[in-house]
């Protein structure tokens, strides 16, 4: 599903929505809300609107478990960490307590073992059923989400929920849940903007499969919903 908005404000609203609604139900159902958040600039706004008067109130903070799709393999306190920003803008203004959020980096080990490390975290909380409540995905201009990235081996994982290896464009160490683990999800939220995401939605939602090229295209839930919340640029409808 494809849900088109005139303003990035637009689709920050949506996706706060969204987001405590589905928080609303799984702790009224099964007494606890697992979500995964997503890094880069887009997801910000939503965070900050989410941490604002008119939401973080709406929701048991407490009974909430927040983990991510991906990491760059950088200490939490470097301007490219995702939790960085996850926590600039969301997690330092509600009162989830600290043992409920999993960080994908820690000090110390390799991103191989941490790898690891994190796949038990995910069992520990969701079960070996593996299925989180809601997950914030990106997508970037290539058509990568999380650490899936064109031509990378990871696209092929099939055993392994969650995956690190060095990804050599780019010069640095990636974490990232795979996709066979993302599809389990009970609801998945693709949010991208701007005329640069153009190229890659259109051949990701309406091209010929090829996740190799377009990683996103590997984003198929089992049983939940995919929606992606995009603006009018990103949908080629200016």
């Amino acid at each position: 599903m494809i849900q088109i908005y005139n303003t990035t404000e637009e689709i920050n609203t949506a996706a706060a929505d969204l987001f405590t609604a589905a928080a609303q139900d799984a702790i009224a159902k099964r007494g606890k809300f697992t979500a995964v958040l997503t890094g880069g600039s887009s997801p910000a706004g939503i965070y900050k609107l989410l941490a604002s008067d008119e939401y973080k109130n709406k929701i048991d903070w407490s009974k909430v478990y927040i983990f991510w799709g991906d990491e760059r393999w950088v200490p939490l306190n470097d301007d490219l960490s995702n939790a960085k920003m996850s926590y600039a803008a969301l997690l330092s203004h509600v009162p989830i307590p600290s043992e409920n959020i999993f960080e994908m980096y820690k000090d110390g080990v390799t991103p191989e073992d941490y790898a690891v490390t994190y796949e038990q975290s995910i069992r520990k909380i969701l079960g070996e059923e593996g299925k989180f409540d809601f997950i914030f995905l990106g997508m970037g201009d290539d058509g990568h989400t999380a650490s899936l990235f064109p031509g990378e081996a990871v696209l092929n994982e099939q055993n392994k929920w969650v995956d690190a290896y060095f990804l050599a464009p780019q010069n640095m160490h990636r974490i990232t849940l795979t996709a066979p683990l993302i599809n389990k999800a009970e609801k998945i939220i693709v949010v991208t903007f701007g005329e640069k995401k153009a190229h890659a939605l259109k051949e990701v939602t309406k091209g010929e499969y090829n996740p190799s090229l377009y990683p996103t295209q590997l984003i198929k839930p089992v049983s939940g919903e995919l929606v992606f919340l995009v603006d009018k640029s990103a949908a080629g409808t200016n």
